[in-house]
């Protein structure tokens, strides 16, 4: 039985009404430097998947975030693990982004969407999120 990590992703875009623009970044170390994800990180002992995400957040971006809803959870099985990622839509409410980890970040419109190497883990992901952005 592999092990299951448990972590939270923000898809973070410009309006969660009219949504047109989402941010991504590109992993700056690891297996997986250079491929492209949605921020967040682990969720903590003790921690609902909504703290996490904000601690995440602010640690990896350095800004404050609304939350939204779920978009989906995501189960991916990596060689060495499981992955089991809930994603959220998000917007940012105070603060200018600045990466702290990541190596690259860019706003994808929705024709964009499909222009960088996304992380097997988040490809799942981009076809719900391209039904919703206008």
């Amino acid at each position: 039985m592999m092990k299951t990590v448990k972590v939270v992703a923000a898809v973070i875009c410009d309006s969660f009404e009219n949504t047109s623009k989402i941010f991504a970044t590109a992993r700056g170390y690891g297996e997986f430097k250079g491929q492209w994800e949605f921020p967040g990180g682990k969720v903590e002992a003790g921690e609902t998947p909504q703290q996490a995400l904000k601690r995440e957040i602010q640690e990896e971006l350095d800004v404050k975030i609304e939350i939204g809803e779920l978009i989906d959870t995501i189960e991916y099985d990596y060689p060495t693990f499981h992955l089991s990622m809930d994603c959220f839509w998000c917007v940012v409410i105070d603060g200018e982004i600045i990466l702290k980890e990541a190596e690259a970040a860019r706003w994808l419109s929705k024709d964009e969407l499909y222009n960088v190497d996304w992380l097997p883990a988040d490809v799942a992901l981009i076809e719900k999120i391209e039904s919703v952005m206008i």
